[in-house]
């Protein structure tokens, strides 16, 4: 464990900490870790909150495995769920909760999938083109780049990856399958490479986007997402408290919708007084999204894309409207 944890860096623990602090200090405090990982943050709040229960998901088996390894000091206070965080309620009431008091999301790839060459997911190395997160089910990259149509991986390409080469690279993917499948990283990088122009070879990694794209496809990152932040928001209580930190513009701008219209009013244009039903569900806790500071940038790459919202909910949802009944007046 001494070297897991030397190599696996949480990123922001500590601002994660002092967010989701105030939530978490009463007796049998729950805390969702929806993308549990290697288990660093868990452990980290675990730690320090010694009431409290927690609940981790992942899809990964390998990261469950570690991660249960590492958290097993406190197997009486922690339930491991496999799953994608998408199946929060879900798990949360397996669990036997009805609410709960902190979520956090550290989502993208983990460091453990990047570091394992085998999974793929890193354009750097040669390897099977997986990318599966939960390498257990469902097609792989490999499979997309064999079965998509032209237009289907420029949708992606252009959707997922904002590769401004979409087309470029479709077409030249579509032209090598014909020849040879494409199935390992290297592969992918040598075709991607010789489709782009001499003028732009300098300018990043021509495969940096298309492997994002694939991944966050084979995965259905977005939609998943797009259903996990409104299910978690439900299930806090009044009080609690929820951080995601996202590492990719599409991510964040979901989370940002999202919280945008949980702090939103409900009351309609004109209406002269608001009524309680109508405030604001939540607030906002940092103003906009926060970045790592420069130390930690330096000390730990994986912090530099990262974008952190966080928001506490305020009030309790509005009771929906009774339906009249057949023969009330």
């Amino acid at each position: 464990m001494e070297d897991l944890r030397r190599i696996h860096t949480p990123v922001l623990l500590e601002r994660c900490v002092e967010l989701l602090a105030p939530a978490l200090t009463a007796e049998g405090a729950v805390l969702v870790d929806a993308t549990l990982g290697m288990g660093g943050h868990s452990e980290a709040f675990l730690e320090r909150f010694p009431a409290l229960h927690l609940i981790g998901l992942d899809r990964d088996p390998e990261a469950l495995a570690i991660a249960g390894e590492r958290l097993a000091r406190f197997a009486d206070r922690i339930t491991l769920v496999h799953t994608v965080y998408d199946g929060i309620a879900e798990a949360v009431a397996g669990a036997g909760f009805d609410e709960v008091d902190g979520i956090l999301f550290d989502l993208g790839v983990s460091s453990l999938q990047l570091d394992r060459a085998e999974r793929g997911f890193a354009y750097a190395q040669d390897a099977p083109l997986d990318m599966r997160m939960d390498p257990t089910t469902g097609p792989t990259a490999a499979d997309v780049l064999a079965a998509f149509s032209e237009g289907e991986l420029r949708r992606i390409f252009e959707r997922y990856g904002d590769e401004k080469l979409a087309g470029r690279y479709a077409r030249a993917i579509i032209a090598e399958r014909a020849t040879a499948p494409i199935t390992t990283s290297a592969h992918l990088v040598r075709v991607l490479t010789a489709a782009t122009p001499g003028a732009l070879l300098g300018q990043g990694h021509p495969a940096k986007r298309v492997f994002q794209a694939l991944r966050i496809e084979v995965n259905g990152e977005l939609a998943a997402l797009d259903a996990a932040i409104p299910a978690g928001m439900d299930l806090l209580r009044v009080g609690g408290r929820i951080v995601v930190m996202s590492y990719q513009s599409l991510e964040d701008r979901l989370v940002k919708q999202d919280f945008a219209r949980a702090i939103a009013s409900t009351a309609p244009a004109g209406l002269p007084v608001e009524l309680p039903e109508h405030a604001p569900r939540f607030r906002l806790l940092v103003k906009g999204a926060e970045l790592a500071d420069e130390e930690e940038r330096a000390r730990n790459s994986r912090a530099i894309p990262v974008r952190l919202r966080a928001a506490e909910r305020v009030r309790e949802a509005a009771p929906a409207p009774r339906r009249r009944q057949r023969g009330e007046q």
